[in-house]
């Protein structure tokens, strides 16, 4: 009698414990703050990934999945070994911060414009030349970070960022006369950091 009630305690525990559990795992992943951290976990719920960070991944190229996330609101792709960003980035109309840091980007595509949402764009560390002129479209931006680039000049219509905070140029080799450029092409209650000017070109 004993064992029998003894069992039926246990099995009534295991129950609601794994019942708890699954509970406790569905809030989860319908918490639009919960922040995925790879992509076998958020392949099972495409449609709830508002937060993905693969920061430090070891990536070489951007798993195409994360494309069809398109409730994304953050990516975090930082510190990867990344060397394009693909046009179809385009289609993450919803995202508002996209971290690309510490990668090996040359370029951005045009198809970046299209993120009007976005309000923070890290790009320091890459190797970067030129940014696309649709950089302009993103009229939300607040905060742009390029330190440590190779870009050669920023495009005219930078000005069109009437949002922006914070615009960071630190460890990219410009002349004075395109320092003075920028600043008056940004918005001015924008800051702007950058590396003393040189006579480099």
């Amino acid at each position: 009698m004993m064992r029998t009630l003894f069992a039926c305690l246990f099995l009534l525990s295991a129950l609601f414990g794994s019942s708890s559990a699954s509970a406790q795992s569905s809030a989860l992943v319908n918490d639009s703050n919960y922040i995925y951290r790879s992509m076998q976990e958020a392949r099972l719920y495409p449609e709830r990934v508002f937060r993905l960070n693969l920061s430090k991944q070891r990536l070489d190229s951007i798993p195409s999945e994360i494309f069809s996330f398109t409730n994304l609101r953050e990516l975090d792709l930082s510190r990867n070994r990344i060397d394009s960003l693909p046009a179809e980035i385009g289609n993450l109309v919803f995202l508002e911060r996209l971290n690309l840091s510490n990668n090996q980007l040359s370029e951005l595509p045009r198809e970046i414009g299209r993120l009007r949402q976005l309000l923070f764009l890290g790009l320091n560390r890459n190797q970067i030349v030129r940014l696309p002129e649709t950089i302009g479209d993103l009229e939300q931006l607040e905060v742009l970070e390029l330190w440590d680039n190779e870009l050669e000049d920023v495009p005219d219509e930078i000005s069109r960022l009437q949002n922006l905070k914070l615009l960071e140029l630190r460890g990219i080799l410009l002349t004075q006369e395109q320092q003075t450029r920028i600043d008056q092409l940004v918005v001015k209650s924008a800051k702007v950091n950058m590396s003393p000017s040189c006579n480099c070109k």
